[in-house]
């Protein structure tokens, strides 16, 4: 019964913080990127093509996660789950070279750079390497490639629950955003792989 009530209180999360996220990254298109995301928003004046490849996909793949992850999709209608899935693959790659140009572009500095540059790289091979894993038909592989993949799409929950701390703790800003460049998805992906070495099944029933 634990475990069960356990199970249901983790699934709820993932599609409340994948859902809810995805749905606040939209918000400049109601207010503007001015005013809803201004310390990003010189991205959208110098590089506008990254940048909205980034921030309108992005939480494209963020929200497809919950499907993606949902065992009685996959088990009765396996057709959607790969539609998803090839969606949630385009998504990946565009919102991911979208960010990887944007990380080179950063007024955040090097470290930030590299940490949001490394963060797009891994993204984009990681669901590269899962697709081609399902088109060869070894999905113990892709389950095992798309569990990492998804860990580094969470990064855009962990980051939002991120960057509070610094205002909350009255903590620099600019060098918090630094830490928060690693901090936001390598615990993710360490998890990940810990994940994918202790459990055969890895991804959830729902």
């Amino acid at each position: 019964m634990l475990v069960s009530s356990l199970g249901f209180v983790r699934n709820v999360a993932l599609w409340l913080l994948c859902v809810g996220v995805a749905l606040v990254s939209w918000r400049f298109m109601v207010g503007g990127v001015e005013s809803t995301m201004g310390f990003v928003a010189y991205h959208a004046m110098a590089r506008p093509l990254a940048f909205y490849a980034h921030v309108v996909l992005a939480p494209v793949s963020l929200a497809l996660v919950p499907f993606q992850l949902w065992q009685g999709l996959r088990d009765r209608r396996g057709t959607v789950h790969r539609l998803l899935g090839r969606a949630y693959g385009v998504s990946v790659l565009a919102s991911g070279l979208g960010g990887l140009w944007l990380a080179a572009t950063t007024t955040a500095g090097l470290v930030a750079a590299l940490g949001f540059g490394l963060l797009a790289v891994f993204w984009v091979a990681t669901t590269a390497i899962g697709i081609a894993f399902a088109m060869g038909a070894d999905y113990p592989s892709h389950q095992q490639w798309m569990t990492r993949s998804i860990a580094l799409t969470l990064s855009a929950v962990t980051l939002r629950l991120y960057l509070p701390v610094p205002l909350l703790l009255d903590l620099d800003f600019a060098q918090s955003y630094t830490a928060i460049a690693w901090l936001c998805w390598v615990p993710n992906l360490l998890i990940a792989e810990v994940l994918i070495r202790r459990r055969p099944s890895l991804i959830p029933a729902q």
